[in-house]
């Protein structure tokens, strides 16, 4: 069973950090959009969040906390600081990630970039580059330690 938990760990992880990459090089790509142009790339980035990078940060920290139960099997005494350090930064980037950046790209999605709202619209974006950058920064830490532990 710990193998099937692994795979969805794993895929989990792909889905969001994969997703979090291609939303950020279509983020930077958008830069020479107009702001009709700018609506569509938010909204299928807002797709990307709800299809793929959000399910993905949910099935790694369930799949996660699960492997950690079975792993540690009631003692957490003897756990790496590898695995401290992926745990912890994991669990952070998942709620930022579910909690904050879902919520706003949801919204982004939702507003016209040219229309009353555009005031609201790049006041979003700002805020969701940055918790997109936090969020993703926490998941690079997390997958850099996971690769650390023996």
């Amino acid at each position: 069973m710990s193998r099937a938990w692994l795979f969805l760990h794993l895929l989990g992880f792909t889905m969001w950090l994969g997703g979090a990459i291609a939303s950020m090089i279509v983020g930077i790509a958008a830069r020479q959009e107009d702001r009709n142009g700018l609506g569509a790339v938010v909204r299928a980035q807002s797709k990307l969040t709800k299809v793929a990078i959000a399910p993905g940060a949910l099935l790694t920290v369930l799949s996660g906390l699960i492997l950690t139960f079975q792993l540690s099997g009631g003692d957490l005494a003897g756990f790496s600081i590898w695995l401290v350090i992926m745990q912890g930064a994991g669990v952070i980037a998942g709620l930022i990630t579910l909690l904050i950046a879902l919520p706003t790209a949801t919204r982004l999605g939702r507003l016209d970039p040219a229309g009353e709202a555009a005031r609201y619209f790049d006041e979003l974006r700002v805020r969701q580059r940055i918790v997109a950058s936090i969020a993703g920064t926490l998941g690079l830490v997390a997958l850099f330690a996971g690769a650390m532990m023996n």
